[in-house]
């Protein structure tokens, strides 16, 4: 009698179980979601000086762990997790197997303006639940897989809205706004509608978690915008003073409602016509006229480390793979310089793109620019330099062909590569074993590859 009660009460139990899996795979436009009860501990990141560490509050400062970055982009993260099942799949997968790899942060979108069924604004102060549920999915899951996220805030090209679907907002809403969408920067009302965007961002308790974002450990820092740029013909220097009182403005603003994360500017490294290295080491004349400078915008109080980029092929496409690979060099050797002696924060070059499909590349030169960015790391990081990092754009799973460009590669399909992704991890590890560790829940993945 007793087992025939238990079963009455069981098979109840068991069919609400299966019905709520069922619904939770197949209404992706508003799939029931289920509260994580427990979460691993990650420390928060905090940069001191020209280095980064993970902040345990219960030790002294000098016994805080150094934290060394081998990391990747995947920018597509939180579009993939809109829906749930194969496509949330793929984003779990992603996040494993960078971990699997040693990496640590991952780079993404925590963006869409106005853009497709998938904008997660869809106009100024309005979101999207579900796909802020995706974004919740991505946080969740990276902190699952023991990786930290630099989430940006917007981007300066038109992909996914960008700062040129503010200046249509502010032009719709009957505001006399510049059709150059170099007026981001300076109109109070976009500028308004951006750190009204910021705001919601911060203060958005996850939905599976209950942990609002601006607690959230798994977030690395706070990117402000992806490759600040303008596109005016008016003079660079003013440009530049546009630019820099925006990010001045938009870094304190970050830090009044979140003093817990880090906050980056994005930008891709170039020099200002006030520098004078700008013709030595830029790419070419063109980069100074951008209406950014890499030392000025990094230097600003509330901005806690560099953002640099790094694209030869792209800046560089009719020179040879030798001459790409002497700019890189001096590239990041002059950027990690200026970390140390100039601005005293740590450097990371977000985004390291190479043609590695590149048809006129042979084997021999597939990885020599990735190679040639690893190696500074490293020998950055022996000597306790300001080089904290390196983030390769970018990687995809099977699957999300969607999301990608000349640069974009499943990792694990290119031996070559991903064997130099995972000895650069663990090269790092070897350093500073305390440093970069692996999540008891996966196998080390330096376990007999340390060199």
């Amino acid at each position: 009698m007793a087992s025939d009660w238990r079963d009455k009460k069981l098979y109840p139990l068991l069919g609400i179980l299966l019905l709520s899996i069922f619904l939770y795979f197949n209404l992706g436009s508003n799939p029931i979601t289920f509260p994580i009860l427990w979460q691993s501990h990650m420390g928060f990141v905090s940069a001191n000086s020209t280095h980064f560490i993970i902040v345990n509050p219960r030790a002294p400062l000098e016994n805080q762990s150094t934290f060394y970055i081998n990391g990747w982009n995947s920018y597509w993260l939180m579009q993939e997790s809109v829906w749930a099942g194969p496509s949330r799949s793929r984003v779990s997968k992603m996040l494993k197997k960078g971990a699997e790899m040693g990496l640590t942060v991952c780079r993404t979108w925590a963006f869409n303006d106005g853009v497709g069924p998938n904008a997660l604004q869809i106009s100024p102060g309005v979101f999207n639940e579900r796909v802020f549920r995706g974004l919740d999915y991505v946080i969740v899951e990276a902190r699952k897989h023991g990786i930290r996220l630099i989430l940006s805030l917007v981007n300066n090209l038109s992909n996914f809205g960008g700062k040129a679907q503010y200046v249509r907002w502010a032009q719709e809403a009957g505001h006399n706004v510049s059709s150059s969408t170099d007026s981001f920067f300076s109109h109070p009302m976009i500028k308004d509608y951006y750190k009204a965007y910021v705001k919601a961002i911060l203060s958005r308790k996850n939905s599976l978690s209950g942990v609002k974002y601006a607690d959230e450990p798994a977030i690395f820092a706070w990117e402000l915008m992806n490759e600040p740029r303008c596109s005016s013909s008016s003079s660079a220097p003013i440009l530049q003073h546009g630019v820099q009182a925006w990010l001045n403005e938009m870094a304190a603003f970050v830090k009044s409602l979140d003093q817990k994360h880090l906050v980056t500017v994005g930008l891709e490294g170039f020099y200002g016509l006030n520098t004078t290295k700008g013709l030595e080491v830029n790419p070419g004349e063109w980069a100074a006229s951008l209406g950014s400078d890499f030392i000025q915008n990094s230097a600003i109080e509330n901005i806690d480390f560099a953002s640099v980029h790094a694209y030869p092929d792209s800046w560089m496409p009719h020179d040879d793979m030798e001459a790409k690979a002497r700019f890189l060099s001096r590239w990041v050797d002059s950027h990690i310089s200026d970390g140390d002696h100039v601005l005293k924060k740590p450097v990371i070059f977000t985004e390291v793109g190479s043609l590695v499909h590149a048809d006129n590349q042979g084997l021999a030169d597939k990885d020599i620019l990735l190679k040639t960015m690893y190696e500074k790391i490293y020998e950055s990081a022996k000597k306790r330099q300001a080089g904290a990092g390196a983030l390769i754009w970018q990687l995809l799973v099977e699957g999300v062909g969607e999301y990608s460009d000349r640069f974009s590669f499943v990792a694990w399909d290119n031996p070559s590569t991903y064997k130099l992704i995972l000895k650069q991890s663990c090269r790092l590890k070897s350093i500073f074993a305390k440093s970069i560790q692996s999540r008891k829940l996966n196998k080390d993945p330096c376990s007999g590859n340390l060199p």
